[in-house]
């Protein structure tokens, strides 16, 4: 087996997270992250068609960081 393949090392989060996603690792209730996102406590979405809305997966974890670090 590759070095490289063995080793158990962090790497920062990719892809996107619909919020559904979002809700699972920050329990909060939908209006509430919908305001968040308004107030830019959290991050912006990317819209993917009228009724998709798309948040980059590291911008995620970045926040989750930060709303642990409040705690």
């Amino acid at each position: 087996m590759n070095q490289a393949n063995s080793t158990n090392t962090f790497q920062s989060p990719q892809g996107f997270y619909r919020l559904p996603q979002i809700l699972e690792l920050i329990p909060i209730g939908r209006s509430t992250w919908w305001k968040w996102c308004a107030e830019g406590k959290a991050p912006k979405g990317t819209k993917l068609g009228a009724k998709t809305t798309v948040w980059k997966a590291s911008a995620i974890h970045q926040l989750i960081n930060e709303l642990e670090g409040e705690a």
